[in-house]
């Protein structure tokens, strides 16, 4: 049995020279570099996103991957890092990615339409390599499409990654790639924040106003602005350190938290939102 099994090892080896160096050896790292996802309290809950891996992020709509992700990107950027966006459903905003921090001159955006191109403008990108971080961003695609992926495609990006200083971030509805990832992280939807604000012109048109008298603000109609949203995060698998989990509201101006739970807002621009469509294209 042991010279049988003896006899395969050598045969496999054989077979897989000058491509895979020592097959057999197990090769996951106890110790990998990480880098700042530009969330404090998302560093504090997973160490950080580890460079040479797949880190793999998934949760329903609103949770929060679009604030990581843009966050992520802003931080790799500022540190003059090649970045690039494997964008799967062709739904990347450049605008809002410019507003959060994101350094576009130093951002590919690859358009795609489908589960087939973004994989291979991922091996493509891969095989490239230069990259500090390669977002490969499925949010946006039916999960029952993204299920169909084989197994095998997130091992060879997996490999492609490793003994490299990239970071590779898989953004998906359901975790379909738990395997292969050295870092899984669950995102869910919360409570949004909102704040009660006077109607847009109400005031002018209020009793007294056009007299030039003083005006009952309490007799005003009122309104509720959204201020921003919050997610809760939890690690589903770490080979960095134990994960825990968290809560942060999605964002950029990050709070005081701890390593337990932490929260960071989003404060919506509706300065943004009001532009002409010609002035937000410039």
């Amino acid at each position: 049995m042991a010279a049988n099994f003896a006899a395969l090892r050598s045969q496999v080896e054989l077979a897989l020279a000058g491509r895979v160096v020592a097959p057999f050896n197990y090769r996951d790292r106890q110790e990998v570099v990480t880098v700042s996802s530009g969330i404090s309290e998302i560093d504090l809950l997973t160490g950080g996103l580890p460079r040479g891996a797949l880190t793999e992020i998934f949760g329903p709509s609103c949770s929060g991957r679009t604030s990581l992700l843009l966050s992520a990107l802003s931080a790799r950027t500022a540190q003059q890092e090649a970045c690039a966006l494997i964008d799967g459903g062709d739904a990347f905003d450049p605008h809002s990615a410019e507003a959060a921090g994101v350094e576009l001159r130093k951002l590919l955006w690859v358009r795609c339409r489908n589960v087939e191109q973004t994989l291979r403008a991922t091996d493509l990108l891969l095989q490239g390599g230069s990259f500090g971080l390669i977002a490969v961003d499925l949010s946006d695609i039916a999960p029952q499409l993204v299920r169909h992926v084989p197994l095998d495609s997130w091992f060879r990006f997996r490999r492609a990654v490793e003994d490299t200083p990239t970071i590779l971030m898989l953004l998906e509805q359901e975790s379909n790639a738990k395997s292969c990832a050295s870092l899984g992280l669950r995102l869910e939807a919360g409570v949004a924040g909102w704040s009660r604000m006077p109607v847009e012109g109400a005031a002018e048109s209020a009793p007294g106003c056009a007299a030039g008298g003083p005006v009952n603000y309490s007799r005003l109609p009122w309104g509720w602005l959204l201020e921003g949203t919050s997610a809760r995060g939890e690690v589903s698998r770490s080979r960095v350190q134990k994960g825990n989990a968290g809560y942060f509201r999605g964002g950029f101006a990050a709070a005081a938290g701890a390593a337990r739970e932490g929260i960071f807002r989003t404060r919506m621009d509706w300065d943004f939102f009001s532009l002409p469509i010609a002035a937000k294209r410039k």
